[in-house]
């Protein structure tokens, strides 16, 4: 098999069926002919069953599929790699929507590059009665660069990747469990990989569309979110760290986000008579530094358990 597209789903039925049918729509890969999907369903209640079913039926050949019920992403995300045959790996979320030419494009600049891994962005579709500050102060919006940029971890998410299965199978998993409910694993395995002198570049055409669902819509998630990425990114930063090495890295990393805190929440709230959207950025930026706080006395959000 040359190319193996992976993804995991929880509860979006809809969503997933409207991905397959567009996976089959994507244009052949220059000497890559022969492709299959694979997709895990991490739902308990086993919720895609139906689309899955339906899917192989029409399409046979074409799709692996398993159900992994216990809610951890890191379990799902290493079921879906260990039944992938492709010697090329290219991993998408649920809810996204790529172009006929997704595939095509992240391919290319593998070849130009010769990177191990490429990453493509990802654009919010905002819902229509989103509030205003909220699309333009470009909160769910990441960087993006030119394409054949090395990019480091910090660029890096599981939502658009063009990899060689070999580099993701370097690790053992490669994803780690004990961040499969709280989120963090594709950063920490991302930053395991670069330390092992896998290169990452940027692919800016090939981009996929990802709709912000309503209860996605509002600061109250942009802060708890905040707050759960400065948890796993402390998480990240202490793994694999014992004793004395490991409390001295924490003190020095958590004397940061305090004194970070404290400026962040001074700007939040100078700047709050003058501009909500850039109070609000300062804002966010506490909430990261206060999630990195609670994460030294063992406190967890964990999103992805239910």
């Amino acid at each position: 098999m040359d190319i193996s597209i992976c993804l995991c789903t929880f509860r979006r039925p809809d969503l997933l069926a409207r991905l397959l049918a567009q996976l089959c729509r994507q244009r052949p890969v220059p000497g890559l002919p022969d492709w299959e999907i694979v997709v895990v369903d991490n739902d308990p209640a086993h919720s895609a069953r139906a689309v899955l079913e339906a899917f192989a039926v029409q399409n046979p050949g074409r799709l692996r599929h398993a159900h992994s019920p216990s809610p951890n992403i890191s379990l799902a995300r290493n079921q879906a790699l260990a039944l992938a045959r492709g010697r090329w790996l290219a991993l998408i979320d649920d809810d996204e929507e790529p172009a006929e030419d997704w595939l095509q494009k992240l391919a290319a600049t593998q070849v130009q590059t010769g990177a191990d891994l490429v990453f493509g962005p990802v654009l919010p579709i905002y819902p229509a009665d989103m509030p205003a500050w909220l699309r333009d102060g470009g909160y769910y919006e990441r960087p993006r660069h030119p394409s054949g940029t090395v990019i480091g971890t910090h660029d890096a998410r599981t939502g658009n990747v063009w990899a060689r299965a070999e580099s993701l199978r370097l690790l053992p998993g490669p994803f780690d469990a004990a961040f499969g409910q709280t989120g963090g694993e594709d950063s920490l395995l991302f930053r395991q990989l670069q330390a092992r002198g896998q290169r990452f570049v940027w692919c800016d055409e090939a981009a996929v569309h990802e709709a912000v669902p309503p209860d996605r819509a509002n600061a109250r998630w942009l802060l708890r979110r905040a707050h759960r990425i400065g948890q796993t990114w402390l998480r990240g930063e202490l793994h694999g760290l014992a004793g004395a090495t490991r409390l001295r890295r924490m003190l020095g990393l958590c004397a940061r986000a305090g004194l970070q805190l404290l400026v962040a929440s001074g700007l939040a709230l100078l700047l709050a008579p003058l501009s909500r959207i850039r109070s609000f950025y300062w804002l966010r930026k506490a909430c990261t530094q206060w999630g990195k706080l609670s994460a030294a006395t063992g406190a967890s959000y964990r999103e992805y358990a239910a």
